[in-house]
């Protein structure tokens, strides 16, 4: 009896298996005839395409400017400026120091309002450096990070900005 018991648990075992490959065989197609009743077709799902990161302006950092249309600025006491967390601009000239609201914008870009400025009295190389500076800075359309520079495009040329430290 033992040895019978021992022949059916076998031949069941057999039966199992070759079900298993002959479903393997199949791809896995319970029916044997086209889909699986449990298969479900596949949804093609829209990806967009993917957009460039956003940079995020660098608030509460310090800048220093490098060069106004690839001309460097000269000196000890080059032209810096700082946008800090309430939007608020503030900065030097050369001679002079400013304060303004400043608002970085979507897709890069930055709005500058109106420059309040000391007016203390300059060389004239001086002053005319000065001037331009702020004329690139009130009109400041784009920025971007590249390298470690801070790049402000404006209707006066390319500044050009280094972190201080």
């Amino acid at each position: 009896m033992r040895a019978f018991r021992i022949a059916v648990v076998a031949g069941a075992i057999a039966t199992g298996a070759m079900s298993t490959a002959a479903t393997a065989q199949m791809g896995n197609n319970v029916t044997g005839f086209g889909r699986d009743a449990r298969e479900k077709p596949e949804k093609k799902q829209y990806v967009p395409a993917a957009k460039p990161q956003e940079k995020i302006f660098p608030l509460d950092a310090t800048w220093t400017a490098v060069s106004l249309n690839g001309k460097a600025f000269g000196g000890g006491d080059r032209p810096s400026f700082m946008i800090d967390k309430q939007y608020r601009a503030r900065g030097y000239g050369g001679c002079n120091t400013f304060a303004a609201t400043a608002f970085p914008l979507k897709e890069q870009h930055i709005a500058v309002g109106p420059l309040a400025l000391t007016k203390k009295p300059c060389d004239k190389g001086l002053s005319v450096s000065e001037q331009d500076y702020f004329i690139a800075l009130r009109t400041a359309a784009q920025w971007d990070l590249v390298g470690s520079q801070l790049v402000i495009k404006s209707q006066k040329g390319e500044l050009r900005f280094e972190r201080a430290l």
